[in-house]
C-alpha cells in the first residue's frame, strides 16, 4: 500500500521526533549495573572482553584483505596469460 506524498511527510516528522517524547526520564542515580560491576573490580573483565574480540575481528579483516589481495594477483596473472596465449 502507497501512502500519497502529503501524508509521507508528517508521517515522518512524526517518527523523527517521537523518540524525545517517548524516551525515558534520564537516571539520576547512574546505571546500577554499571557501578556495581566498577565497585566490583569487575568492569576490567568486560573491557578485556571486548577489546580481545575488537582485536579479532581486525586480525580477522587484515587476514582476509591479505588473502583476498592474494587472489586477485592470482586471477590477474591467469588472465594476462591467456590473453598473451590468444594474441
Amino acid at each position: 500500500m502507497r501512502l500519497p506524498s502529503f501524508l509521507k511527510f508528517p508521517l515522518a516528522a512524526l517518527v523523527l521526533l517521537s523518540h524525545t517524547l517517548m524516551a525515558q526520564q534520564p537516571v539520576s542515580n547512574g546505571v546500577e549495573m554499571a557501578d556495581q560491576l566498577r565497585a566490583d573490580g569487575k568492569i576490567w573483565v568486560v573491557v578485556a572482553v571486548i577489546a580481545a574480540v575488537f582485536a579479532g575481528i581486525i586480525i580477522y579483516l587484515i587476514r582476509l584483505d591479505s588473502q583476498i589481495g592474494k587472489l586477485e594477483k592470482e586471477v590477474k596473472n591467469q588472465t594476462k596469460h591467456k590473453t598473451q596465449d590468444v594474441g
